[in-house]
């Protein structure tokens, strides 16, 4: 009767182990999937910006997300087989390989944390100078159409103000075709109207670009190296 009760137990025991790992297991994959979401997000959302920082920092932290993520999601739902199928010779397989995913996890965010501290004085040395020697220049397209993109999402002109583009090598040359600054800086595009300058045309006291741009890149920073770091640790402090 005690052999019979105790072999209950020990299949009573087994059972909620079985399920507590699956649990587990479900919430890493939970947290790859939510990883692999922020990485695509940064990448997707005005992904045109990236041409326009002179370290590739913070596509790389991005790529190392999605990287990271897209594993858990795979070992997760292979950890899943694993528990319901009981085959504990892959399950230290897949401990492994979870060990490995979160340490990448953590350095994406320990990147994004390092960038973030000198993402303001990148801007302030490169940004102005890209602006004004690459824009509207030929095999510089990409830059071109960031340039406009960001004058027209964040509603400035200029890296820092409008009179930055007195120095631009494209409003300084003739196919500038009087333009005092790019079509992009005007309220409302129509031909030509970067040649009037007046505050009722252009984003002219709106603020310039670096510090919008500053703030938007700084908000996806911080949001990648919370989830970088934060899954990681919640993971590694589950396995």
């Amino acid at each position: 009767m005690s052999m019979a009760y105790k072999d209950d137990e020990e299949d009573w025991l087994t059972v909620c182990l079985k399920y507590l790992l699956f649990l587990f297991n479900f919430l890493f994959w939970v947290g790859g999937a939510a990883v692999l979401g922020v990485g695509v997000w940064t990448l997707v959302e005005k992904s045109d910006y990236l041409s326009l920082l002179a370290s590739s920092t913070f596509a790389v932290s991005a790529y190392i997300l999605i990287l990271a993520g897209g594993l858990v999601v795979v070992t997760g739902f292979l950890g899943c087989c694993a528990v319901i199928r009981e085959q504990r010779s892959c399950l230290s397989t897949y401990f492994f390989f979870l060990l490995l995913i979160f340490l990448i996890e953590l350095v994406a965010g320990v990147l994004a944390y390092v960038y973030y501290q000198r993402l303001s004085d990148e801007l302030k040395e490169h940004l102005n100078q890209t602006m004004t020697e690459n824009y509207a220049q030929p095999g510089k397209e990409t830059i071109t159409s960031a340039v406009d993109r960001l004058q027209q999402d964040f509603k400035c002109c200029g890296s820092n103000n409008s009179q930055d583009w007195t120095l631009s090598v494209y409003i300084r040359s003739e196919r500038s075709g009087g333009r005092v600054v790019p079509d992009s800086c005007c309220k409302t595009i129509t031909a030509d109207c970067g040649r009037r300058d007046h505050p009722s045309n252009i984003y002219k006291v709106e603020g310039g670009c670096i510090t919008k741009l500053e703030q938007f890149l700084a908000d996806h920073l911080l949001v990648i190296g919370a989830v970088g770091i934060g899954v990681a640790c919640l993971q590694v402090s589950r396995t």
